[in-house]
């Protein structure tokens, strides 16, 4: 393409000047990597918190970068955009340079704590029930949950390639505060919930709350969806300054919950959920207010919750014929999130006790480990204290904060096991007839990080093989899961 349009593309306040013959550059796509440099690609020179992209704008020109995108001129021999800011302007250069693919989809952005991944399948749920070819962006697509705006704006060219007709993309606060979504608008935005998370990149709750609250301005949005239910879904629904609508868990007449669906009356229609748990009932009801924002009829959208699946690793029950307990694994990670989950296992799922296997990940925000286990302490039974992805850190420094949670007195429904597998083991092993063992805090993710690499592990796979060891048939195969903690 010309790219006289990419300098048109750069938001006036970030634009410093060109270098070079830039209106003959001839750009055929966009990275920040310059790994990924093909022949006439441009390249953004990021700079991050570990590396500065201007140091590898020469290997990028020599692997044939026709553009670079730049916060300081370059003593290199090819055309140039010095911006202010790269990140920012990075994401309206890349949807230039694909077409402005968003324009031509119905697009949902979800952000929140907890509850956008399920949130967005859910919407996309309800849109195919509409008649929309609908593809859903985030934590189950992608090894980030939104993508950095080069790789955000090739995917959703590639949808409109495939002829899909809308696109529901999980909106993380990292993605907000480092100017993924820049570039796009999206026809509605939800918001689920806030909760202390991702501290360590935003360094407070009001900071991380205008992270999140950015997405509900003009700038990215008319229209806005918000729970009503949590104070900071309040915040929005009453300061925004665009059109909000609320939801709340009073819009669910007649709510009844169970270990696999919920159920209840909204605006009149019957809706049938086939997931368990009382908080999923918020993301229904988020996606319904969502699918009645964009014009979808409530029979249509009770139809398209009908029709929706379990999502991967939330508030997934392990199913196993011969076990006298439950068994549910579900990728909660947060004080409040695991607040809500075992709550909602207490409050609907029967009498016997709860059983949580649950660990801190490593190298993320470590003020939450201890509200973390106080949290579960608080809302479980027995504990079983393990190793979540510990990544570079110690597991056995990573437990040790989270113990600073647990009152002396609570030591002994404490059990610690470093190694996750024996951790998941000894949790089984708990459990009673009647009871729920919970496998909290990895969810759908198949590998676990450590010090000494990755390694192969579902927590869900892991529950199946410890039970039928537990509780034989005939014949039962060995276990091939596992890695150290």
């Amino acid at each position: 393409m010309d790219a006289r349009g990419l300098i048109e593309s750069v938001p006036p306040d970030l634009l410093v000047g060109t270098v070079g013959d830039v209106a003959a550059a001839r750009v055929v796509d966009l990275t920040h990597d310059s790994r990924q440099i093909q022949p006439g690609w441009a390249f953004a020179c990021v700079t991050g918190g570990r590396h500065d992209g201007h140091e590898f704008a020469s290997g990028a020109v020599t692997d044939g970068a026709s553009l670079l995108i730049v916060e300081r001129r370059l003593p290199l021999d090819v055309a140039q955009i010095v911006v202010g800011d790269v990140r920012r302007a990075m994401g309206p250069i890349a949807a230039h340079v694909h077409g402005h693919p968003a324009t031509r989809l119905t697009t949902v952005g979800i952000t929140g704590t907890n509850g956008k991944t399920t949130t967005a399948h859910l919407v996309a749920s309800i849109l195919r029930a509409d008649g929309r070819d609908t593809r859903v962006l985030g934590t189950l697509s992608g090894t980030r949950t939104t993508p950095e705006a080069p790789d955000l704006q090739r995917q959703l060219a590639g949808f409109v390639g495939e002829g899909a007709d809308a696109v529901v993309m999980e909106v993380s606060s990292h993605a907000l505060a480092l100017s993924r979504v820049n570039g796009m608008r999206f026809d509605v935005a939800a918001f689920t919930n806030l909760s202390q998370d991702h501290l360590d990149l935003h360094g407070s709750m009001e900071a991380y709350f205008r992270a999140k609250a950015s997405l509900f301005t003009v700038g990215l949005t008319d229209r806005g969806v918000t729970n009503r239910d949590d104070p900071y879904g309040r915040l929005l629904l009453d300061g925004a300054d665009i059109e909000m609508t609320g939801f709340g868990l009073d819009d669910a007449r007649d709510l009844e919950v169970g270990v696999s669906d919920h159920s209840f009356v909204w605006r009149g229609t019957p809706v049938h959920v086939p997931i368990g748990g009382r908080f999923n009932a918020y993301n229904s009801l988020a996606a319904l207010t969502v699918g009645d924002v964009l014009g979808v009829d409530a029979a249509v959208g009770a139809s398209g919750l009908a029709g929706s699946s379990a999502v991967a690793g939330r508030f997934e029950v392990v199913s196993e014929p011969r076990h006298p307990f439950g068994v549910v694994v579900d990728y909660a990670h947060t004080p409040d999130g695991l607040r809500e989950l075992l709550g909602t296992i207490r409050r609907d799922l029967g009498g016997g006790r709860i059983v949580c296997a649950f660990g801190c990940g490593g190298d993320r925000d470590r003020d939450k480990r201890p509200l973390m286990a106080s949290a579960v302490m608080a809302s479980a039974d027995l504990v079983v204290l393990t190793s979540d992805n510990p990544r570079s850190e110690d597991p056995d420094a990573i437990i040790g904060d989270a113990l600073r949670g647990v009152e002396t007195r609570d030591r002994d429904r404490l059990t610690v096991e470093p190694d996750r597998r024996r951790g998941i083991a000894a949790a089984l092993a708990l459990a009673g007839p009647g009871d729920v063992v919970v496998v909290a805090g990895r969810g759908h993710e198949s590998i676990q990080e450590t010090r000494n690499g990755t390694f192969p592990f579902d927590d869900r796979v892991v529950a199946r093989e410890l039970l039928a060891e537990m509780f034989p048939a005939d014949r039962s195969a060995p276990s091939t899961n596992g890695a150290p903690a």
